[in-house]
């Protein structure tokens, strides 16, 4: 198997790398709370619990994923930098997990990129460099600038350790919890639905586990529909965060095994499940952030009588964005 060029093998990380990458990053990435509200209850009919990742550090799951890979590189190789492609989350943790290690890191970042993540990766010291993502290529992009600079590229979802540290926040939530009847997770690239499922198969083997992506971007479920990875222009939607073209070539195996479906949600749900955030549980979730709840919520997904275990991704918005969305 490779990654989809013929050319490099494939990796794919088991629940052992999720408990090696939750050694890693223990008392540095955020233990989050798990949150439970009484009105998000009787709305879906079913007892819930929100893995609060929007208080994780630098605002989202991210941080998991990104402080692993990169505390996994060998020293001599970790001194020459990383380099990384992001609409935002990502590229703040990587910023920041390079930081925190000593690391140069170099994000590689789409011109129009949320202003707030665009500021903030760079106030962790990252070089930026900006492209269009309608015209050019990240990745043909990223690779030039590892070659160019020697370093390492870590991409936002299609890497082993990447995905391992992801799952720490489902093996957190699922340790806090117990088992549970069903978990759904935000889908994008597919790093965090794919090392969620990991942590959920090992720890709670009865559980049903849904991926969710936007209505404008559902290559993941085209992808499990047709048996491989799909790939799709660049989708529109108010979710930056799962803007996607495909699935990970490492993390697809995973879903095809473990995920028992895939469901969309329309911006409109994703706004109305933001406002339910901000005025009832008083806590702000990006667009992308809340697509797993806005599919429970609105009972895309049935899950009445069930315990049901939801990752909040992240919660980084513009509070202008964030003003507009609330008020519209």
């Amino acid at each position: 198997m490779n990654d989809g060029t013929g050319q490099t093998p494939l990796h794919i990380p088991t629940f052992d790398d999720v408990r090696t990458a939750q050694a890693r990053i223990a008392g540095i990435a955020h233990r989050t709370p798990v949150l439970t509200s009484r009105t998000a209850d009787a709305a879906a009919g079913a007892t819930l619990f929100f893995k609060a990742e929007n208080l994780q550090r630098i605002g989202a799951f991210k941080f998991r994923g990104a402080y692993n890979a990169i505390a996994a590189l060998a020293p001599e190789v970790r001194r020459h930098g990383v380099i990384a492609y992001s609409s935002g989350n990502h590229a703040q943790a990587i910023a920041y997990a390079a930081q925190l290690q000593g690391t140069p890191a170099t994000i590689v970042m789409p011109k129009d990129a949320p202003a707030m993540k665009m500021a903030a990766t760079r106030g962790y010291g990252a070089d930026v460099v900006l492209y269009d993502r309608y015209t050019e290529d990240r990745q043909a992009i990223s690779d030039r600038l590892a070659r160019e600079r020697g370093a390492t590229l870590i991409p936002p979802y299609d890497h082993p350790d990447v995905i391992a540290g992801q799952g720490t926040a489902a093996l957190e939530l699922i340790e806090e919890t117990g088992e549970l009847d069903m978990l759904v997770a935000p889908l994008g690239g597919g790093g965090l639905l794919a090392g969620s499922a990991l942590s959920a198969r090992a720890l709670s083997p009865g559980c049903a586990i849904f991926g969710v992506e936007p209505e404008a971007g559902n290559d993941g479920q085209q992808s499990l529909a047709k048996g491989e990875v799909v790939h799709i222009p660049v989708p529109r939607s108010i979710a930056d965060g799962a803007l996607s073209t495909h699935v990970g070539y490492h993390n697809f195996p995973i879903l095809q095994r473990t995920v028992d479906g895939i469901v969309t949600v329309t911006d409109a749900q994703l706004v109305e499940t933001m406002r339910f955030f901000a005025e009832r549980m008083k806590i702000v979730v990006e667009p992308t952030g809340c697509l797993a709840a806005a599919a429970v919520l609105n009972g895309t997904i049935p899950c009445a009588g069930k315990r049901v275990g939801i990752i909040l991704s992240g919660g980084n918005v513009d509070v202008k964005s964030l003003g507009a969305f609330l008020a519209g």
